[in-house]
């Protein structure tokens, strides 16, 4: 067997990954499904990056140390990713031993043959990206790669001579041009980074401590892209003094790594790089993906639009939702994702295409056969349109996959089952068993059991629970690749007298219902997060019929004179003209207003309220105001144009 090794980005423990995230690793984990399918001998590795300045500020403030946080983070992202059915082979973190003293090791080789150097570092610095950036590099005055705040940052560090390697990493580009996919991330970088001149990169961090320490000078920690790009060799046994485990001598370089496309220069400039500089072969091809959006936009718990693959699993199923993403992203471009649109897709493609196929199928073989069918060869032209499309199938998804156009590949397994349910239309098994033409019948029936166990073997690397699931329907297992090339091998097949229904019809309405609860528990977690406190809204007054209303008169005035009430240091007596008569009104508004601010305004004043008094001074209405309670703005209400005084306001 070949060998096949393929990574992931190693997920960052700052929190948990959402949907966007973790459709690079259901991508990769349909790579190396489809590979081992294939007969490769297949490595899949992936993990998480466990250290950094922002790890440590979050376990201060969540009052951890940055190993259990770390820690617990990791256990989220295991447990997600088992959620999704992911093989991977080894889930590596910074944190393990044997990666660590291998990233001292290079760490210090590199240094010892002259390509990283002591020096200082004054620049500007993005936490979050944990990069640091030069004026020239912002976008707006912010980082290039989030759009947040930088600041200002000045540390001892070392670096890595990056510019000593420049025009040998554009010769690599020039004579591998497969080893950056899609082609426009690479133009990007090189325009961008390396044709305005490759800058030496900070290797180390000497500010903070959560990190792996520069072994001969542990003030220092190894900077993160030294550090987390080493994974791919260290996962593998690697070792810097040539001691390498037989996995590093069977897998490396990498096929491939799948990465997205915020993170392309870490990994096709400063990767490269490094294994240049350690004298090590480079992977054979970098894939940066798209980005999976939310409806179009990025993705914030602040807003409640995050989406996690845990939730949508509890409302649409986990393959349902793998089988969304997959065919959603195309090769090049970011995708989307939405309620409305997940419902959309799984009731179209998987419930009325794939899962309905599956029951008519299982439905007609019990009805007709007592779930039970041979191949009786009784064939006629019709079957030759449905025999082509299944056979040929195989060597279409196989380019397609070959060529990392995920979404492509899985439409052609689809045309399978498109096609089954056109040829159930063209020979109408029910006409056939009223006709008596039970050998016929018993081919079509044949026929549909065996396309559907191919689309489904076929389907096994998108889908690989139901896939499993409905090959059991039919007494059955998984074809191999050779059984999926030819149409009509099994002798006979035997269904499920219960079929289990797959994927049922979602209503739109439940769904959304469902989002918004999981959208306010997100809002609430983030609020409790950041210490929102949110007021509870004030019960809403009763509701009053019209005549009640009628009942209170308001008439626009002027108010003429106004003066401070002695021994209040609120309330105001105001002199207001309301046409043919004169009223004295006493108002709390004299924390916002001076007299002289209210001398000649007009204002709308409810005239028949009953006088009272004030601190000694009969008050004979009221001025209305608009009032924050949050803020304790107010403000007086007042015509937009000049009315008469005394007329009624309506």
């Amino acid at each position: 067997m070949k060998n096949y090794y393929i990574t992931t980005a190693i997920a960052y423990t700052s929190g948990k990954p959402h949907i966007g995230n973790i459709y690079e690793i259901i991508l990769s984990d349909s790579i190396a499904r489809f590979k081992r399918f294939q007969g490769y001998n297949v490595r899949f590795q992936t993990g998480t990056d466990d250290h950094g300045e922002k790890i440590e500020q979050k376990a201060i403030a969540k009052g951890q140390s940055p190993k259990q946080f770390v820690d617990d983070i990791a256990n989220i992202i295991k447990d997600l990713w088992a959620k999704a059915n992911i093989s991977y082979d080894r889930f590596i973190r910074t944190t393990d031993a044997d990666h660590e003293a291998q990233v001292q090791k290079v760490f210090e080789k590199l240094y010892n043959q002259g390509d990283i150097y002591l020096g200082s570092y004054e620049g500007l610095y993005c936490t979050p990206c944990e990069s640091f950036w030069t004026e020239s590099q912002l976008v707006d005055g912010k980082c290039p790669d989030c759009g947040r705040e930088v600041k200002k940052a000045k540390e001892e560090a070392y670096f890595f001579r990056m510019s000593k390697y420049a025009d040998r990493l554009v010769e690599y580009y020039n004579s591998h041009p497969e080893f950056v996919l899609p082609v426009s991330r690479k133009n990007e970088m090189v325009n961008n980074f390396i044709n305005k001149g490759l800058q030496d990169l900070c290797v180390s961090r000497s500010t903070f401590k959560w990190g792996i320490p520069v072994n001969f000078d542990p003030k220092h920690v190894v900077y993160v892209w030294l550090d987390a790009l080493t994974n791919y060799i260290t996962g593998l046994g690697y070792d810097v003094d040539g001691n390498h485990d037989q996995l590093y001598k069977d897998f490396w370089p990498a096929d491939i790594h799948v990465i997205g496309k915020d993170i392309v220069r870490f990994h096709i400039i400063y990767w490269p790089i490094f294994l240049m500089a350690l004298g090590l072969p480079l992977p054979k091809q970098i894939y940066g993906h798209g980005w999976l959006l939310q409806d179009g936009e990025k993705m914030s718990k602040s807003k409640g639009n995050v989406m996690y693959f845990d939730d949508l699993a509890s409302v649409f199923g986990a393959d349902a939702v793998r089988y969304y993403v997959l065919s959603e992203m195309g090769f090049e471009n970011d995708g989307s994702v939405g309620w409305e649109s997940l419902t959309e897709k799984i009731n179209a493609d998987l419930a009325n295409v794939y899962g309905n196929l599956v029951s008519r199928t299982i439905a007609m073989t019990n009805k007709y056969f007592g779930g039970k069918v041979a191949n009786k060869n009784v064939c006629e032209d019709v079957d030759n349109g449905l025999k082509d499309v299944v056979t040929a199938a195989y060597n279409k998804v196989s380019e397609k996959m070959d060529n990392l156009k995920i979404s492509d590949a899985i439409q052609e397994v689809m045309t399978i089952f498109r096609r089954a349910n056109k040829y159930i239309d063209e020979t109408c098994p029910w006409i056939l068993a009223k006709e008596e033409n039970k050998d016929r019948l018993e081919t079509v029936l044949y026929n549909l059991c065996e396309a559907i166990v191919t689309g489904t073997t076929l389907l096994s690397s998108y889908l690989p629970t139901v896939a499993e699931k409905v090959v059991a329907m039919f007494n059955t297992t998984l074809k191999s690749e050779d059984g999926v090339k030819t149409f009509g091998v099994a002798n006979e097949y035997t269904v499920t007298q219960t079929p289990e229904v797959l994927f049922p019809r979602l209503d739109i309405k439940d769904v959304l219902a469902k989002a918004e609860i999981i959208k306010q528990k997100q809002i609430e977690e983030y609020n409790r997060e950041n210490g929102i406190v949110v007021e509870e809204p004030k019960p809403s007054k009763p509701t009053i019929e019209f005549a009640d209303f009628e009942k209170v008169e308001l008439k626009v005035g002027t108010i003429v004179n106004s003066e401070k009430v002695e021994g209040s240091d609120k309330l105001l007596k105001n002199t207001v003209k309301l046409g043919t008569e004169t009223r004295t009104i006493v108002s709390g508004i004299a924390k916002t207003y001076s007299p002289e601010d209210v001398i000649g305004k007009q204002v709308v004043v409810v005239t028949n309220l009953a006088p009272r008094k004030l601190k000694g001074i009969m008050s004979e209405g009221m001025i209305l105001c608009a009032y924050n309670d949050k803020t304790s703005d107010l403000a007086l209400i007042s015509p937009i144009t000049e009315f008469k005084d005394g007329e009624e306001v309506s």
